[in-house]
Order: structure tokens, then sequence, then C-alpha cells
């Protein structure tokens, strides 16, 4: 009981944190999804961007946790910095997927084309025409006239000129 009594500061903060988080994602859920709806974006393409904002979300909230109970912002510096370190060095050999997801969320929220427009992609050596079938984290699929579907990253798709030849107009019904 003495315990309650002596952090009752620490304690209320850390509720007030915690409400936050919840309140925050809920928020931003609400918030990607009425955009995906304005967009006509997929939902799976919506969910996918809502788990990395929670993702962020809690970093910060863990964060703020540590500095509430105590923890010195020096030490915390010190921790922050090794683990960006670590996952710096393990992410280098792999920064293609990492520039993949940031694109992918790029493309949800800019929408250059939609799912089922066909596109032209201004490549030099390697020109693709055809039609977006879907567009996910990493990559977005094309399929070309042929029938070929073509696996293209979303991080070459925000490099090279794209022209929609024509969009598909289709009503599409959204549910949450």
């Amino acid at each position: 009981m003495e315990f309650f009594k002596l952090y009752i500061k620490e304690e209320i903060a850390s509720g007030v944190v915690i409400l936050m988080f919840f309140f925050l994602r809920y928020f931003m859920a609400k918030l990607i999804r009425r955009f995906a709806r304005v967009s006509e974006a997929l939902e799976h393409r919506s969910n996918l961007v809502i788990k990395y904002f929670n993702i962020l979300i809690g970093t910060v909230c863990v964060i703020a946790l540590f500095v509430i109970w105590g923890v010195k912002p020096q030490d915390l510096i010190i921790v922050i910095s090794s683990l960006f370190a670590v996952i710096g060095v393990a992410m280098f050999a792999q920064w293609s997927i990492l520039s993949n997801v940031t694109s992918g969320i790029i493309l949800f929220f800019s929408a250059p084309f939609k799912i089922g427009d066909n596109i032209k992609i201004h490549d030099k050596e390697f020109p693709i025409e055809g039609e977006v079938e879907d567009i996910r984290g990493f990559h977005t699929y094309v399929r070309t006239p042929e029938g070929e579907v073509i696996t293209y990253p979303n991080s070459l798709l925000l490099q090279k000129g794209i022209s929609v030849v024509a969009h598909k107009k289709e009503i599409q019904e959204f549910t949450d």
C-alpha cells in the first residue's frame, strides 16, 4: 500500500499516457479510414498504414512512460541511440525494405494511381504498361496486356515516371 501512496503522481501520469495511447490509436485509425474512403483506397492498404502509425504511437508512449518513472534522460538517450545503432546496422543491408515501406505509405496518401488503372512506367531499360491489380506495402502488382503479372517495388514507382493511361470507372463498396 505504501507503493501506491509514494508514487501516486507517476501512477496518474502513467494512466493518462495509457489512455492517450488508446485514444490516439482509435483517432488515427478513424482518420486514416476516412481518408481511405475519400481516396477510394482498399481496406488492406489502410490497415497497413494504421499498423505503421500504431507502432509509432506505441513507441512514443513507451518512451513517455520511461520518462514518467524517472529514467534519466541521458540513460534513455543511450538506450535509444544503442537501439537505433543496432537497428541501423541490421537495416543497412535491408535498406530497400525500409524504402519500399516508406514508398508504400507515400503512395497510399498521394494516390497517383488506383487499382484498376492502366499505367505506363517510363523505365529506360524495361518499360512496362499494364493494369494495376494490387498495391501492397512493399510492391505493386501490374498485369500486362499479355497476361503477365509483374511485381514492381514501390520505391521504384516513386523514382520512375508514370503515366495513367486510363482510369477504371467502377463504384466500389467500402466497409469498415
